[in-house]
């Protein structure tokens, strides 16, 4: 064997042991649990999509993708918690992306942030929001409802799912277009604010279709508006803001998937994937209408540029409302 032949026999084993170390997770992970970060609270929309995705995404991996629910500060905690997890695979979250690009506006120092300590995976879809009062409240359109807190004089109050969500701006926004000021009541996630609102304590809130689906279909709630673009076809009678007369006033409600920063490539890829297929599955996609969910997939690149939209985008709306934490 000559040394040309001794040197590409060697350069070749060594490149297979290179392509092998790099191609290991992709053929060896997962090899235990993985543990899924939430930032809000079981039985609101986070909890309810989160849980819809990872069941499905478990049977792919073959192993348990555990939910851990990790709630408060706007979703700061759980985003902090999971940053902080060690980049091997076995931590993701499950982020409620604006939720947390709102927050990231509005604290000053936050733990964490999704477009530097986190790789983007895949985008899952979008949950729309709406107002919903206690049937107590006389009002049934959003002019009706804007009459009835301005005869309250300030005196009244209004639930969020929590200091910096998507629900505690929506109700801010909304008081500041009609020049109303009430006393805001942060909770910690919709599971926690509803029941306050069905018992009359608040009278209030911006929140999900899906959390708040069955207490509307019970009577225990009245919808108002949908903070959208479009009807959801849920509740096809229920108008958008624009729709009932309050223009300018539509959200995205993205829901994504992130790992820590410097995970393996081969993971990120590999669920990148899988939830892909799950988000297509046609039986999934059914499934989910039913609670107001709407799945929609973007690979990790688009869903980089969504995560810096979201993030401009609030951040801006932020400043230029001069919101405030409470």
């Amino acid at each position: 064997m000559n040394f040309l032949t001794r040197f590409t026999t060697g350069a070749l084993l060594s490149l297979s042991l290179v392509n092998l170390a790099f191609s290991a997770p992709e053929t060896d992970w997962p090899k235990k649990p993985v543990v899924a970060v939430l930032s809000f609270p079981a039985g609101g929309s986070t909890d309810v999509f989160a849980r819809a995705v990872m069941a499905p995404l478990s049977e792919a991996l073959g192993q348990s993708v555990v939910v851990e629910n990790k709630p408060g500060a706007g979703g700061m905690i759980g985003l902090g918690a999971a940053a902080k997890a060690a980049p091997d695979g076995y931590t993701i979250h499950f982020s409620a992306l604006t939720n947390q690009a709102i927050s990231q506006a509005l604290f000053k120092n936050p733990p964490a942030d999704l477009r530097k300590d986190f790789m983007p995976v895949a985008l899952v879809g979008t949950v729309p929001h709406l107002i919903v009062v206690n049937p107590n409240v006389p009002a049934k359109n959003v002019t009706e409802l804007i009459a009835f807190i301005k005869s309250k004089k300030g005196d009244f109050s209004y639930a969020s799912q929590g200091n910096g969500s998507l629900s505690h701006l929506e109700s801010t926004m909304f008081m500041q277009r009609i020049g109303a000021s009430g006393t805001h009541i942060p909770y910690k996630g919709s599971s926690f604010a509803l029941p306050d609102l069905i018992a009359g304590n608040t009278l209030m809130m911006f929140d999900s279709v899906t959390a708040s689906l069955p207490h509307i279909q019970s009577g225990k709630l009245r919808p108002i508006a949908i903070a959208a673009t479009e009807r959801s076809p849920l509740i096809p009678n229920v108008p958008t803001l624009g729709q009932d007369g309050m223009k300018q006033f539509e959200v995205e409600n993205f829901f994504a998937v992130y790992v820590p920063k410097n995970t393996p490539p081969a993971v990120v890829s590999k669920l990148e994937r899988e939830i892909r297929k799950i988000l297509t599955n046609p039986d999934f996609k059914a499934r989910m209408a039913t609670q107001g969910i709407h799945p929609q997939f973007a690979n990790s690149e688009q869903l980089a540029e969504i995560t810096n939209k979201e993030h401009d985008k609030w951040e801006k709306v932020v400043k230029s409302a001069n919101i405030k934490v409470d």
